[in-house]
């Protein structure tokens, strides 16, 4: 059974930083690329950053790029997302999420497999 297993999350000032880790297990991720999304109370999960198989490639939403850096250690089947220069706004809970493709990779619906989520709460 493929699952994926967030952690890291927590309640950081506004300016700090925190490191969020995704360990996948059941089977190799390593032929996927490999994404954070994040919901926030009241609203919808919007896409954060995502990166490929091999981690040449990275892609980020507007709101964390230049904040939040994403990459992977296939050798240990686990994904990270440095998220810097924290503000309220980031608060939300954040999923990690694995895509056979590349083409969607901004979608929910582009990814197959998902993690159950890690809260993050960025206080003022």
């Amino acid at each position: 059974q493929a699952q994926l297993v967030e952690s890291g999350g927590g309640l950081v000032q506004a300016g700090g930083s925190l490191r969020l880790s995704c360990a996948a297990s059941g089977r190799t991720f390593r032929p996927y690329a490999m994404g954070w999304f994040r919901q926030a109370p009241g609203k919808e999960r919007e896409f954060v950053a995502a990166i490929t198989w091999s981690g040449g490639s990275t892609f980020y939403a507007d709101s964390v790029k230049g904040r939040f850096t994403i990459s992977r250690d296939n050798a240990e089947n686990t994904v990270y997302l440095q998220m810097n220069s924290l503000v309220p706004e980031d608060t939300a809970v954040y999923y990690c999420a694995a895509a056979r493709g590349w083409a969607e990779i901004i979608e929910i619906r582009g990814y197959d497999y998902w993690g159950q989520g890690a809260q993050v709460t960025v206080s003022s």
